[in-house]
């Protein structure tokens, strides 16, 4: 099996891992648990926790002491065994602290899979900027696949999502010690301090205005980043509750609706470099953010029968808002700093994003929408997706406005050198 093919499999394991069970769980905590919205919002902002805690220590890690690929490997095996635990777990206490380990384990895999793929690339002398989008779009195939097998084995409510999502990070665990090797950089001179043999020198990118307005939008972005996967699933299956949609396909096949999104994702992750080489960096982003308006505004009138169309133009709309943001947010990071400090700076981009910005997403939310837009245990999803909208409008517009960023087409380039 060649580089490529090789790396479309770890890419497609990545994220079957993670979409067998993280569009569904809403499902299986609303109404197989019944257990409350607010606990919840607590639930996802795990997500962001570990995004906080573990990427860019990983990150540090995997420049400093350990193979990137077997770090890679020892973390979903730890986090599949942790999977495998859930389905025993009867109170959202131990929930939550049962999943909190599984993403201590599993979200640093994310940027360290970009770390690994990179330097593969450039190992073996590809241009990443072409190679590396269609090696991601299998990573999207993966989570759809991992949805559809979910919906379609009757799973959607099931405890049986989590074994399907552990034995897939038990299968990655171990196919990841046969990836080409990625030792760590170990580009410490000689005299150096005690914060730059510990890794820590990507921080210092927090002390430029640009890297610092680019991270802090990459935090209030990353609020939005989980929302529909948190309750975009259980809103199309509450449809079930009004009598004229209760038999409908949408509600019926809810997970196979909310999977356009990730199909949306593998035709505009192939669109990337061509945006990013036309539009720059600013711009993508600044579109990305535009999508997300959209994406939230369409939910907000869409219905199973007369606005079906709303719904599949917000999942289709998706994959731009999702894609743009991620990929080019991670290609931004790999063109614009230094070589020894690439797989923590990563690690950084990945802390905003889904670290700060889906912690603060996930308990906001959940609060937000039992205090103001659930009544007698109904919740309001028109003014809940409206209130989405509004905020990823807020911020489009301070991006506009604030982020200065010249667009420069060598500078894309450099990544594949």
């Amino acid at each position: 099996m060649n580089i490529k093919n090789r790396l479309t499999l770890m890419s497609f394991l990545q994220f079957f891992v993670w979409g067998a069970w993280l569009i569904t769980v809403g499902n299986y905590w609303f109404a197989t648990k019944q257990w409350s919205g607010a606990e919840f919002g607590a639930i996802f902002s795990t997500l962001g926790l570990s995004s906080i805690l573990m990427p860019a220590l990983t990150g540090i890690i995997a420049d400093r002491w350990i193979n990137a690929e077997k770090l890679y490997g020892i973390l979903h095996i730890l986090g599949g065994l942790a999977l495998c635990y859930i389905p025993q777990v009867d109170n959202p206490t131990t929930f939550y602290w049962v999943i909190f380990g599984a993403m201590l384990c599993y979200m640093p895999t994310t940027s360290l899979s970009n770390s690994v793929a990179y330097n593969i690339l450039k190992n073996n002398d590809y241009d990443v900027v072409k190679v590396f989008p269609p090696i991601r779009v299998w990573g999207t195939i993966g989570f759809i696949a991992a949805m559809w097998l979910t919906n379609l084995s009757g799973n959607k409510a099931s405890a049986n999502m989590f074994y399907i999502s552990a034995f897939a990070a038990f299968i990655l665990g171990i196919y990841s010690f046969t990836l080409p090797k990625c030792p760590p950089q170990k580009l410490i001179e000689k005299g150096s301090s005690l914060f730059q043999k510990l890794g820590l020198d990507a921080f210092k990118l927090f002390g430029t205005y640009k890297m610092a307005l680019f991270f802090l939008f990459s935090m209030l972005l990353g609020g939005a980043l989980q929302l529909t996967n948190m309750y975009g699933d259980t809103y199309l299956s509450e449809f079930a509750t009004v009598p004229e949609y209760a038999d409908s396909f949408v509600v019926k096949y809810s997970t196979i609706i909310m999977s356009i999104s990730q199909i949306s994702e593998t035709l505009f992750i192939l669109a990337i470099p061509f945006f990013l080489k036309r539009f720059g960096i600013k711009q993508v982003m600044l579109i990305s953010m535009s999508a997300w308006v959209l994406r939230f505004g369409l939910f907000a009138y869409g219905n199973p029968t007369d606005g079906l169309w709303m719904i599949i133009m917000s999942c289709i709309v998706y994959g731009m808002a999702f894609d743009f943001f991620n990929i080019s947010g991670s290609l931004f990071i790999e063109t614009t700093t230094d070589s020894k400090i690439r797989s923590s700076a990563q690690g950084l981009f990945m802390m905003m994003s889904n670290g700060f910005g889906a912690f603060f997403g996930g308990i906001i939310s959940g609060q937000v929408i039992d205090a103001f837009f659930t009544h007698n245990g109904v919740r309001d999803w028109h003014n809940i997706w409206l209130s989405f909208a509004g905020y990823a409008l807020v911020i489009a517009i301070a991006f506009a406005i604030l982020f200065k960023h010249k667009h420069n087409p060598e500078e894309v380039a450099k990544v594949s050198h």
